[in-house]
C-alpha cells in the first residue's frame, strides 16, 4: 500500500499464540485488550513514543507464534531492551482457563527497535 518505502516510523505489534485455537471473536477482543494496554503504558511512560505513533495513525501488527515458551521469549527480549511490553492474562469466563496468557503487545515504538525482536515472525 506504501510501497517500499512506509510512511511509518512507529508501530505497536501484538503477538499471538496459535496453540490455544481461540475463536476469532475471542482473539480479537485479547488483541484489543494488549493494544489498548500498551496505548496506555506508553502514554504515561513514554510520551514521545506514544505521541509519534498517534499522529502517524496508530500502526498496528499482528503477528503469531506457536506456543507460550515462545511468546515468553519474545516478552524478555523486549522488556530486556527497554520496549513497553503487555502480557494478557485472560479471566477464563469463557474458552481458556483463568489466567491463560493469550497474547503479547509491544510498543508503540520504532519500528526498527521492534523489529529487532519480532521481524522473522509471520503475520496472523
Amino acid at each position: 500500500m506504501f510501497g517500499l518505502h512506509s510512511k511509518f516510523k512507529y508501530k505497536q505489534v501484538v503477538i499471538v499464540r496459535e496453540d490455544l485455537k481461540l475463536s476469532k471473536g475471542k482473539l480479537s477482543v485479547q488483541v484489543a485488550h494488549a493494544a489498548v494496554s500498551c496505548a496506555i503504558k506508553a502514554e504515561k511512560n513514554k510520551n514521545n513514543f506514544f505521541l509519534e505513533w498517534f499522529t502517524e495513525g496508530q500502526k498496528k501488527v499482528v503477528l503469531k507464534v506457536e506456543n507460550l515458551d515462545f511468546l515468553l521469549k519474545i516478552f524478555n527480549e523486549a522488556k530486556t531492551i527497554g520496549l513497553i511490553t503487555e502480557l494478557i492474562k485472560d479471566a477464563g469466563l469463557t474458552e481458556v482457563p483463568p489466567g491463560t496468557i493469550t497474547v503479547l503487545g509491544i510498543g508503540p515504538a520504532p519500528e526498527e527497535e521492534i523489529d529487532k525482536i519480532v521481524g522473522d515472525l509471520k503475520l496472523l
